[in-house]
C-alpha cells in the first residue's frame, strides 16, 4: 500500500523525546511529508509537546490517531513494551510504520509485526539510525573497499551517561523492557551485521546495576558475540559513564578502522585509519553525504520504500535480528553462560 496524496502525511506515537527533538524537525525539512499529529495520553505532555514542535493536533487513543484518514504513516517511539501491539493496529489500519528499535520485547511479537505488516503490504522500517550516518556510512564504505583487508574483530563501546531527561522507565520499569541491553545493545548487534555481512551465532555477557538503575535493571553490560564464522566482537553499553564517548572499531588484516564519538543522532565522529599502532590518515566523509543527518537519511528511505522506488535502511527482519542479539546477551547475564540464538524462541 502506498500514499495517495501528495504528501506522506505521519503520526507520532508517543510524545517522545526522539519526535521532537530529531523526527519531527526532519519531517519539516521535506516537500514529500508533513507531520499531522501526535498522540499523547497526558494532557499536560501533549500541551508541552505542541508548544515545543508547533504540531497542534493530538489523539488521547491510538485508535483516534489511526482513524485519521490524513496519515499515511506513524514513527513509534514510545515504551518497548508496547511497540509489538501499536505497530500491528497501525498495519491493520493500513499505515506504514517507522518503528524505534528494540523492535519489540520477544522475537515472538516480532514475528507478528513482520507478518501484519507484510499482510496488509505495508512498510516496516526499524529505526536503525546509525546506518544513516555519513561517518559510518564512509567507514562502510572504505571496509567494502578493501582498504582495511579481512575484518577479524570489531569492538563496540556504547557507554555513556543517560541524560536526565530519559532517566525514567528505562532505570526503573522491567515491565516495560527497560534496562541497557534492550535499549544500547541492538545497535551494537546492527553494527556488527551491517560491517561483517555476517549473522552473530551466540552471546556471552556479564551485566549489572551501579546505582542508576533499580528494581532489578542493569545499566551496565558487557559481552562478546560470536559470528557464525568464528570472528568476535567485542561490546561495552553502560548508561553510567560520562566522559568515555561511544564509538567502535574495525580491525583488519592489512589495518584498523578507529570510529570515535560517533554513536549519535548527529551523524558526526572522528575516523581514523590504523597500522601497526600509527595513524595513517584521519578521514572526512564528502560533503554530499555529510549533507544528510541520519535521521534525515533515515527518513528518505522510508519515504522512498513507501512510494515503491527504494528499500528502507533497516527491515523490521533487521529490527529482529538486532533483537535476539540482545536477548542472548540477557539470558547470558542472568544464567552466567554462553548463548546460542538457535536457543531462543
Amino acid at each position: 500500500m502506498s500514499h495517495s496524496g501528495d504528501q506522506i502525511g505521519w503520526g507520532m506515537v508517543g510524545a517522545s523525546f526522539m519526535a521532537s527533538e530529531y523526527v519531527i524537525r526532519d519531517l519539516e525539512k521535506r516537500d514529500d511529508s508533513k507531520v499531522v499529529g501526535f498522540l499523547s495520553g497526558s494532557p499536560e505532555r501533549a500541551a508541552q509537546f505542541s508548544a515545543k514542535t508547533g504540531v497542534e493536533q493530538s489523539y488521547s487513543t491510538l485508535d483516534e490517531l489511526l482513524a485519521d484518514e490524513r496519515i499515511d504513516a506513524v514513527y513509534i517511539s514510545t515504551q518497548n513494551h508496547l511497540h509489538a501491539p501499536q505497530t500491528i493496529a497501525a498495519a491493520q489500519a493500513g499505515k506504514h510504520v517507522l518503528c524505534e528499535k528494540p523492535l519489540a520485547t520477544s522475537l515472538a511479537e516480532c514475528r507478528e509485526m513482520i507478518n501484519a505488516c507484510k499482510d496488509a503490504g505495508v512498510v516496516l522500517a526499524t529505526c536503525h539510525h546509525l546506518r544513516g550516518s555519513a561517518v559510518i556510512i564512509t567507514a562502510k564504505q572504505m571496509v567494502d573497499a578493501g582498504e582495511i583487508g579481512e575484518i577479524v574483530a570489531m569492538r563496540v563501546f556504547h557507554a555513556a551517561y543517560l541524560i536526565e531527561r530519559l532517566q525514567t522507565w528505562r532505570l526503573h520499569d522491567k515491565s516495560a523492557g527497560g534496562g541497557a541491553i534492550l535499549d544500547l545493545t541492538p545497535h551494537d548487534a546492527d553494527l556488527a551485521r551491517f560491517f561483517t555481512g555476517t549473522e552473530v551465532e551466540s552471546v556471552t555477557a556479564s551485566a549489572s546495576s551501579l546505582g542508576m538503575a533499580t528494581n532489578g535493571i542493569e545499566d551496565n553490560a558487557a559481552g562478546v558475540m560470536t559470528l557464525t564464522d568464528g570472528r568476535q566482537v567485542l561490546f561495552h553499553d553502560a548508561f553510567t559513564v560520562p566522559h568515555a564517548g561511544c564509538g567502535f572499531e574495525v580491525h583488519g588484516t592489512k589495518a584498523s578502522l578507529i570510529v570515535h564519538n560517533s554513536i549519535n543522532r548527529e551523524g558526526s565522529g572522528e575516523l581514523t585509519l590504523r597500522e601497526n599502532g600509527r595513524t595513517l590518515r584521519e578521514i572526512k566523509p564528502d560533503a554530499s553525504l555529510a549533507a544528510l543527518e541520519p535521521f534525515q537519511r533515515t527518513l528518505d528511505h522510508v519515504a522512498g520504500a513507501i512510494s515503491g522506488n527504494a528499500r528502507v535502511l533497516a527491515t523490521g527482519e533487521d529490527g529482529m535480528k538486532s533483537l535476539a542479539v540482545a536477548l542472548a546477551a540477557k539470558k547470558s547475564a542472568e544464567s552466567g553462560r554462553r548463548v546460542l540464538l538457535s536457543e531462543l524462541d
